[in-house]
């Protein structure tokens, strides 16, 4: 048995082409350019590889790009005072503030800061406490991805037993409560939880996200089950050549794919995902801030 890959990229194109039309029918219909303001503070490489992914496209798909790239030594009143101005710059729908951010600024007090309505990443209290509530808020970008690719293999969710390992506010707590609100009984796992592996092999569908490379062994699944691995490791891959490394998930792919009914990759599965996400809740920011109905995306 082999498991079927469930194709982040496939997934996150299809969506961004929806996002792309839904930013064309806002500008026929209301003249109306959504607009993205993503900050980066120091020079990180991987940041600035990510936030360059973002700009670029964000003007594929039709929509404004704002990027304000500030030096490290930026203190933390100074980025409060620019969240400030994109809270009440009426072309700025959505904002980004990339993370990590230098160690003298504190993320809590600039998350705090930044206007729950334009808040598109979904870190707000406001917005994650509305998907506590079940109620309609930005939610975020990677586990709303993981959601995605869940029903984009299996449909509906309802009923489902599904396992989360890893309880970060950033992906376990969040994609637990949407697999709760798509009404799957939800079991969330983490470094306390006995019997790990005993417990992951009650899962119908398993969520990846506790960032320890390949820790979930094939023999952890249960035969048939659904894997969405959110795990991003960079390992040394000494089979490459000296000094080489390669990317790997929470999960042995290899182990894995003989025994799921589906999986998807690391690189190609949630990654892709999560940008595409980002610039739908951006298109959703704009239509809401203004009242306007909200395009199917």
């Amino acid at each position: 048995m082999s498991a079927r890959v469930i194709d982040g990229k496939a997934r996150a194109a299809r969506l961004r082409q929806s996002v792309a039309h839904a930013a064309g029918k806002l500008k026929r219909e209301h003249g109306l350019v959504p607009g993205l303001a993503v900050v980066l503070v120091g020079e990180d490489p991987a940041s600035q590889v990510y936030v360059s992914n973002k700009v670029r496209q964000t003007q594929e798909c039709g929509m404004r790009s704002i990027e304000h790239l500030l030096p490290e030594a930026t203190s933390e009143a100074e980025l409060l005072a620019l969240v400030d101005r994109l809270n009440a710059d009426p072309q700025v729908d959505g904002i980004l503030v990339q993370m990590p951010l230098p160690s003298h600024i504190d993320s809590d007090r600039i998350v705090l800061a930044i206007d729950p309505a334009k808040d598109v990443d979904g870190l707000h209290p406001v917005n994650a406490g509305r998907i506590v509530l079940g109620k309609e808020g930005l939610v975020p970008c990677t586990p709303q991805g993981c959601v995605i690719l869940a029903k984009e293999e299996l449909g509906n969710l309802s009923g489902l037993n599904a396992v989360v390992l890893g309880r970060s506010i950033l992906v376990g707590k969040p994609v637990a409560l949407l697999l709760q609100n798509e009404n799957c009984t939800v079991t969330m796992a983490h470094s306390r939880t006995r019997d790990i592996a005993a417990l992951c092999r009650t899962a119908d569908l398993l969520v990846a996200a506790v960032g320890r490379p390949e820790m979930v062994k094939g023999d952890w699944i249960k035969p048939g089950a659904t894997v969405i691995d959110v795990g991003i490791n960079r390992v040394e891959a000494p089979e490459k050549g000296p000094g080489k490394t390669k990317l790997v998930g929470d999960v042995d792919y290899e182990g894995a794919a003989r025994v799921a009914g589906a999986i998807t990759p690391v690189p190609g599965g949630v990654g892709p995902m999560t940008i595409a996400c980002l610039l739908a809740n951006t298109v959703r920011a704009a239509c809401r801030i203004r009242g306007i109905e909200e395009p199917a995306i």
